[in-house]
């Protein structure tokens, strides 16, 4: 296709796509998603390699949030039947921070609900990331995501030793009163920005699947290439029972991988990031999604649980991948090998014998 060789050749050079050539990516059919992700999957690799980053997400307060954003579990109103509970104490976090780093994790993410942090969280989160440094020092990233800013905010985050910060746009600006009324857009790319200019790496993605127009996944892609954030988390709806989203249903794996490669065209060399709903949204052909983009959460989310850790090792190695930092830490050793050699090991299971179906009397695995 003239279309994706287009897009290559402006990957490859950083030259934005045009507002046509985006929507294209994501009007492209079924027939065509091999192609379109092969064509992502040049730009990628241009930018990353075979490189696959993990990040681990910690949930330091979960529930109780006065914001009413409808796609979310722990939103005013929700009657989802998740964990709630108040701030975890640093040890606690951190305990449960290792065990992402010990998952492969390079990244941990701070999470905490509300509408944005007290000065007084600030000092809690402080606390923990104190904690997460002196286990780990400069090894693992440490990224905060506790709603909207407040001046000087972040510059605090990044003197108690964070890298980042995280808050997404979810949507594009014209449909954002849509899912949420407690604040607005411009509130959401104001804290971005608050990020950058206090010391923090921006981190900012959205949400596919809130019944949002292919010129609405363009706008907000095209937006979070504009405030130039350093990595782009691309969820895909929960549509936890309990929320006003509660039973939409309207993402295919297809679509799913092309809204992905719609990201990657239009944030070339941006860390791509595979969020929330992964599993449930790309189902098997989440390996082909490793194609376009760079970088997966490991394990659980904030209220949902994800496949195993061993399984998003397994399929990493399984796909050609390797996890960012594994095959400098085991060349490091010696062994040149990398470290997702171990993962592929593991998948070898021994060969279960048929015991039901034909010539049984309990019945077949169909």
């Amino acid at each position: 296709m003239d279309l994706l060789s287009t897009l290559v050749d402006k990957g490859l050079r950083r030259e934005p796509p045009t507002r046509a050539e985006a929507l294209a990516v994501l009007a492209t059919s079924d027939d065509e998603l091999l192609d379109v992700v092969a064509a992502a999957g040049k730009v990628r690799r241009a930018w990353f390699g075979r490189r696959v980053k993990l990040n681990y997400l910690v949930n330091l307060k979960s529930g109780l949030c006065p914001e009413d954003c409808s796609y979310c579990s722990q939103r005013l109103g929700s009657t989802a039947g998740i964990l709630k509970y108040t701030w975890l104490k640093p040890d606690e976090a951190l305990a449960a921070a290792n065990a992402g780093v010990a998952g492969g994790a390079r990244r941990v993410c701070l999470v905490a609900s509300g509408r944005g942090p007290t000065d007084r969280d600030v000092e809690r989160v402080s606390e923990t990331i104190a904690a997460i440094r002196d286990e780990h020092g400069t090894g693992v990233e440490v990224c905060a995501c506790l709603g909207l800013l407040s001046p000087g905010q972040a510059a605090r985050l990044r003197t108690a030793g964070a890298d980042a910060y995280n808050h997404n746009l979810n949507t594009s600006e014209a449909t954002y009163e849509d899912i949420c009324t407690t604040h607005d857009y411009a509130d959401r790319a104001d804290t971005v920005r608050q990020a950058r200019e206090g010391g923090l790496s921006p981190c900012s993605g959205l949400i596919a699947g809130m019944g949002e127009s292919d010129e609405d996944l363009v706008d907000v892609a095209f937006a979070l290439r504009e405030l130039d954030v350093d990595s782009v988390p691309v969820n895909f709806l929960i549509p936890f029972e309990g929320t006003p989203l509660a039973g939409r249903w309207e993402l295919t794996p297809q679509r799913a991988l092309r809204i992905l490669a719609m990201v990657r065209f239009a944030c070339q060399d941006t860390e791509v990031r595979i969020a929330g709903g992964r599993e449930v949204h790309l189902r098997t052909l989440q390996p082909l999604a490793l194609h376009v983009a760079n970088s997966i959460f490991l394990g659980d989310y904030l209220t949902s649980e994800g496949q195993s850790g061993r399984a998003d090792l397994e399929m990493i190695a399984d796909a050609g991948f390797e996890v960012e930092g594994a095959v400098a830490e085991r060349g490091a050793a010696g062994d040149g090998t990398a470290g997702t050699d171990t993962a592929r090991g593991s998948a070898e299971v021994p060969v279960a014998v048929r015991r039901r179906g034909a010539g049984t009397e309990l019945p077949p695995n169909a």
